[in-house]
């Protein structure tokens, strides 16, 4: 009885196992190839961190001197054509300020309290940037962290990055693939990545009260795509 199991068993995988069944399972030789495409664009906005900084004998005297310089800052933005919703306060702090006397060798004492305020303002018109600075420094921002620049409306040209890296990737397969002696068969499989490359820094320049707006040069910048197509070798 056990036999004629066995037997039968032997018969069922030989049926199942048919040639067809072995040539689905075989490996399907592929190539893996990784492709670089990118754009560069001048960006079209351009966000600044600035503020005030405040120093006062009290926390009142410090926060009524910075609350003062903060809405004349303001007011110089808006001034500057900045939208209120483009304009958001990043940080604000009381600090006391305290004084060890020389080398750190006495114990602190209180000599008064430092108001930070912070706002980033987002420009959309980059010829205004230098003006814009020159109006802060003038209405009383004492602190200018920086500028980054970027793409507003970026999806089309990060399409054309896309056509690039394919064909980055596919001019790469074909160099082996002719190389090597084999044809490129469909696409298997493609997974991107990458994106945005950093910001090129922007140059500035501090003036004097009789010099023109401050110089602002913003560059250009890479948008990016990297992709990994798989292709089937024929």
């Amino acid at each position: 009885m056990l036999k004629t199991l066995v037997a039968a068993l032997a018969l069922v995988l030989v049926a199942v196992y048919t040639p067809a069944f072995a040539e689905e399972a075989k490996l399907v030789r592929s190539i893996s190839i990784s492709g670089h495409g990118e754009v560069l664009v001048v960006p079209d906005v351009a966000q600044v961190s600035m503020g005030v900084t405040s120093f006062g004998s009290s926390a009142r005297e410090a926060l009524d001197a910075n609350t003062k310089s903060m809405q004349s800052l303001l007011q110089s933005l808006k001034a500057a054509g900045i939208d209120s919703r483009d304009i958001t306060t990043s940080n604000f702090s009381i600090n006391p300020r305290l004084n060890y006397g020389e080398n750190n060798a006495q114990p602190p004492k209180l000599v008064g309290y430092d108001v930070n305020n912070m706002v980033t303002a987002v420009i959309r018109k980059l010829d205004t940037v230098g003006a814009v600075l020159d109006g802060a420094v003038s209405s009383g921002s004492n602190q200018i962290n920086g500028i980054n620049f970027s793409v507003s409306k970026s999806e089309a040209m990060l399409d054309e990055a896309r056509k690039n890296a394919i064909a980055d990737a596919k001019r790469k397969a074909q160099v082996y693939a002719t190389t090597a002696g084999f044809e490129l068969g469909n696409i298997i499989s493609v997974n991107e990545g990458g994106g945005f490359q950093p910001p090129i820094p922007m140059m500035t320049k501090a003036r004097s009260a009789v010099a023109e707006d401050v110089p602002i040069s913003q560059g250009e910048q890479a948008l990016a795509i990297d992709v990994n197509v798989v292709w089937a070798i024929e």
